[in-house]
């Protein structure tokens, strides 16, 4: 296979949402020989724009995502299906307008018990039909979706890596080629996050468990976070 048909898998890969790591195994190379594929694919995406320029033309949020969060009333933010069962799992979907007909689109899954963003994709450029596909796609693993306000996006996603960071935890790497699409962010999310207020870790595939579970004795006591490991 030639750098060019590997590159245009990459690239299909990537539009899954598939991460760098993800996308060696399933093509069977080495990481080293995916990383630079997907940094040229993300700087051809984002030539001729500035991330985070173009007016939001639309916010998504899996239904289930208030689900043991602490959340003022007043604030509006409507909860579609609070009990589909999302476990603390949040997938946010961003598009910014790209050009009078394209979009540029942003990804992001938060853990907004524990560990903040855990994956994130984008900024990836789409027309109305590629950006249908893509959201049933982004969502395929939840009892649904639902339209959300751009500031309901930026408190869960933005919020959970300030939490995410009290706790020892930083963003996953394919955080910062996103994060502008967030907007500037000065802290102080009016999301009390944690499951009921307090930590949880639920661990989920790929996970190194005693590492996240270390981490969290470091600033808290066995008292004040919650955990789910193994067969659960």
């Amino acid at each position: 296979m030639d750098k060019a048909e590997l590159k245009d898998q990459v690239r299909e890969l990537r539009a899954q949402g598939r991460s760098p790591k993800e996308i060696a195994r399933a093509l069977k190379v080495p990481p080293s020989v995916v990383a630079p594929l997907v940094r040229e694919i993300a700087a051809e995406t984002a030539t001729g724009t500035t991330t985070g320029g173009g007016d939001v033309v639309g916010c998504w949020i899996n239904v289930g995502w208030s689900a043991g969060l602490g959340i003022d009333p007043a604030l509006g933010w409507s909860d579609e299906a609070p009990e589909s069962g999302a476990d603390g799992m949040v997938c946010v979907l961003v598009a910014r307008r790209h050009s009078w007909d394209r979009m540029e689109v942003s990804g992001y899954l938060a853990d907004v018990f524990c560990l903040g963003v855990r994956n994130a994709i984008g900024p990836q450029i789409m027309d109305d039909r590629e950006l249908a596909r893509f959201r049933e796609y982004f969502f395929g693993e939840y009892a649904g979706w639902q339209e959300a306000p751009y500031e309901l996006a930026r408190h869960l996603v933005l919020g959970s890596v300030d939490h995410a960071r009290t706790l020892g935890f930083e963003p996953h790497e394919d955080f910062g080629p996103v994060a502008d699409a967030l907007g500037k962010w000065e802290g102080g999310s009016a999301i009390t996050f944690g499951r009921d207020g307090k930590p949880f870790y639920l661990e989920q595939p790929g996970d190194d468990a005693n590492k996240v579970l270390r981490t969290l004795r470091r600033t808290l006591s066995d008292d004040d976070f919650d955990y789910v490991t193994g067969g659960r």
